[in-house]
């Protein structure tokens, strides 16, 4: 069923876990998927000795895409008009995330209807991990 702008208000919020305890396979498999093999991402001595953190962490875009599927579950698939996103601190191995995306706007533009949406998604700890916006076609 399809996402009404009729049945929705300002500060409706949906929440959902989007992944828990991230595994490194998820991020090896990302960096397969996207052809981003960044060593910080893949080789923990080089992240650890040369760079100074902890150990890999997740792409951003992976965070990015996990947090996507938020919307898309809520707005439907094909309606995301506009996505948006900063990351705000890194992802790591073992972390969960759980995402929030809340309605900031309903419009109608040019005959169609929109909803504008803010999105934070927090690890286990609740330090925000990605915040963000997005834009939605949706029926009347």
């Amino acid at each position: 069923m399809a996402l009404r702008a009729s049945e929705l208000s300002v500060g409706d919020t949906r929440t959902a876990v989007l992944v828990e305890d991230l595994k490194r396979t998820q991020l090896v498999m990302y960096a397969g998927t996207s052809g981003d093999y960044n060593p910080l991402h893949t080789d923990d001595k080089f992240t650890r000795e040369v760079a100074g953190y902890p150990g890999v962490f997740a792409h951003g875009m992976l965070t990015m895409g996990i947090t996507g599927k938020l919307l898309t579950d809520w707005v439907g698939d094909g309606r995301l008009t506009n996505y948006g996103v900063r990351f705000v601190n890194q992802v790591w191995p073992g972390d969960t995330l759980t995402g929030t995306a809340e309605v900031t706007a309903i419009r109608d533009e040019g005959g169609e209807h929109f909803v504008d949406l803010s999105v934070t998604t927090v690890n286990q700890d609740g330090s925000p991990v990605v915040t963000g916006t997005a834009s939605a076609r949706v029926d009347a």
